[in-house]
């Protein structure tokens, strides 16, 4: 299995180059983290030791664990786990319809860096109040990338900054394409699952992450500048979809 997941992982090493090699600089967040929600305020604490939430999150880990053996599923555990926001806009665009980057689509992807980057924002404080152990850890067993085991196991658990970022993705993505909403959404709800599957978060992380993406979207629509990039990258959609309106000198819809 390890030999499996470090061939996995190499698969994906040049994609993480070349999806990183565009980012040149971190994104400028729309709102800075600390006018963002407070969602310790927010969140319940997560499953003590022991409760029946608790003996969810550990059955949870098993299921992960099962999982590993379907090479096409750890396969998709392996390349959700790459953290690349850019990596993560290239999953999702397979769903969103469109090839999406820097160079071909500017507007678009200025809005999710920046935008996804807002959201995500709003992971540290809980990840630093709760400071929860990762499964592999509680487990003292190695997860799929024992190589970042040591660094992961200094960064609490809850919420699960992949899946935020993976669900921001995909908020944004369907608030510029309602059309392939559906799809992008169930994509990355499965980038979630694979952080149960890689061992590196209980599934408590995970659903909580979701609804903490949802607040961190809300506070975004507040931003004007936000709104104002909103509808250059939904006109750059449109006109994606209808080339030849440009030509027309006609105002894509």
């Amino acid at each position: 299995m390890k030999k499996i997941a470090y061939s996995l992982l190499a698969a994906v090493v040049s994609l993480t180059v070349s999806a990183s090699a565009s980012a040149q600089d971190a994104p400028v967040p729309y709102i800075p983290e600390d006018q963002m929600p407070d969602v310790v305020k927010i969140l319940p604490a997560p499953p003590q030791d022991p409760s029946q939430g608790f003996d969810y999150d550990i059955l949870r880990y098993m299921w992960g664990k099962q999982q590993r053996r379907d090479s096409v599923r750890l396969a998709m555990a392996v390349r959700d786990a790459v953290w690349s926001l850019d990596t993560t806009i290239v999953i999702l665009s397979k769903p969103f319809g469109f090839k999406l980057s820097k160079e071909e689509t500017p507007a678009i992807y200025e809005v999710l860096t920046r935008g996804v980057t807002t959201i995500e924002n709003i992971r540290f404080r809980p990840k630093a109040h709760y400071f929860r152990i990762r499964p592999f850890a509680y487990f003292k067993e190695p997860s799929i990338f024992p190589q970042d085991d040591e660094w992961l196991s200094e960064e609490g658990s809850y919420p699960s900054g992949h899946t935020i970022r993976a669900w921001a993705c995909a908020l944004l993505m369907a608030q510029i394409n309602p059309e392939t909403a559906e799809a992008v959404f169930a994509r990355a709800w499965e980038s979630g699952e694979s952080r149960v599957i890689s061992g590196c978060h209980w599934q408590s992380d995970v659903d909580a992450s979701r609804p903490v993406a949802g607040i961190g979207f809300s506070r975004l629509q507040t931003s004007e500048e936000f709104r104002q990039q909103m509808a250059k990258a939904q006109e750059e959609l449109a006109r994606l979809k209808n080339p030849g309106c440009c030509k027309l000198k006609k105002k894509c819809k």
